[in-house]
């Protein structure tokens, strides 16, 4: 044990224990503990991707952006590897090592960390959930990937991963979607609003019929809500079957995914959920209300 606690670094085994950990938490606590022997610089041509980094798709005019700013500067940060049988494998740092091969670079500095399996999982997660936007479907294989490997629960994940339970079945839900419909999903060429109420339907022909009419002719959310009203299926609990609010549904899914937290549309009032006081900060923050 005491071996594995110096090849992490000290403070990174009660992260990875806690029950909600952040990628800046993670890198502070690297830096902050690593000697200045332990900063290296690594061939590019060494480095291998996170075996589990969930992007598949990454922003081109954000990479040139990044590479831009490296040629000027060079890398400020040093990236975070694991050794491989074979050269290394990238922990957190993946859009540098990317930006450093276009700004010309053949090496990068790195802190070399003996993490687990799990671990480098969950780091590539956070690090794309958190720096760079996953798309919705990249997001729910994630999800996925880490339910099924780790043997979480959704409410653990959501607590793992700093997101909604709601958020978290959501995105998971997606995957019933046909394989081409939730290719539009990761092209940006249909929404999450949209992705979430086809992924309500059972019939994957209507699924793909709506999708591309949605693309066609820029159908609102709402209208296909109204459309697919008859077809979406009957979510049933043990006492009684919830009542679908027309009215107020389209508008609840807006604040839900702008909030990502459980939002209610009743009786002329908006009712938003939060854990605890940071999430009202965040909520805060993302409503743009300041003291």
């Amino acid at each position: 044990m005491e071996t594995k606690k110096r090849a992490l670094g000290r403070g990174l085994e009660q992260l990875f224990n806690s029950e909600n950990m952040d990628l800046e938490s993670f890198e502070k606590s690297v830096y902050e503990t690593a000697t200045r022997e332990e900063i290296i610089e690594i061939d590019l041509s060494e480095l291998r991707p996170n075996p589990y980094q969930p992007r598949k798709v990454f922003d081109d005019e954000s990479l040139r952006e990044l590479s831009d700013s490296i040629k000027e500067h060079g890398v400020f940060q040093p990236i975070i590897v694991k050794k491989s049988i074979k050269g290394y494998e990238i922990i957190a740092g993946e859009r540098r090592v990317r930006a450093s091969k276009l700004a010309g670079l053949t090496t990068i500095p790195a802190i070399i960390r003996n993490l687990e399996d799990n671990q480098m999982m969950e780091i590539a997660l956070l690090e794309n959930l958190q720096r760079e936007n996953l798309s919705a479907i990249e997001e729910a294989f994630a999800y996925k990937a880490m339910i099924e490997k780790l043997g979480l629960t959704q409410e653990e994940l959501s607590n793992r991963v700093g997101k909604s339970r709601s958020h978290v079945t959501n995105t998971l839900g997606l995957l019933r979607l046909p394989q081409d419909v939730q290719e539009l999903v990761t092209s940006n060429q249909l929404s999450m609003a949209h992705a979430r109420v086809l992924s309500k339907l059972e019939d994957d022909n209507r699924i793909r019929e709506l999708a591309h009419n949605i693309i066609e002719n820029k159908i609102p959310v709402r209208e296909i809500e109204y459309q697919a009203k008859d077809e979406v299926k009957k979510v049933k609990n043990d006492r009684h079957t919830k009542e679908v609010r027309s009215d107020y549904l389209y508008v609840e899914e807006l604040l839900k995914d702008r909030l990502d937290t459980k939002v209610r549309v009743k009786e002329n009032k908006i009712e938003i959920n939060f854990t605890n006081v940071a999430d009202l900060n965040r909520i805060l923050d993302i409503l743009n209300i300041r003291d």
